[in-house]
């Protein structure tokens, strides 16, 4: 499962939030610090973890510390798994 994770972020991120699906983003490519991913796009992103890995994320948790890499969102996911 968890190998699908980082894949399903970058697919999401790619083609809903940046509208550019041919773009490649890395495990440690920075979201939220580079500004790639605004504030309102943090609030859909949170919604598309919890539908799609089933897990919950509070809000308190929408943070470059805790949301700015897929990696970080990956363990993220898998620690609540």
């Amino acid at each position: 499962m968890s190998d699908n994770i980082t894949p399903k972020l970058a697919a999401y991120i790619t083609k809903d939030i940046l509208k550019q699906p041919n773009r490649t983003l890395t495990p440690t490519d920075a979201l939220i610090s580079s500004g790639l991913v605004d504030s309102f796009h943090l609030v859909d992103l949170a919604l598309f973890i919890e539908d799609t890995f089933g897990v919950h994320i509070d809000d308190t948790e929408l943070t470059v510390e805790t949301f700015d890499t897929l990696g970080q969102l990956a363990g993220l996911i898998q620690s609540r798994q």
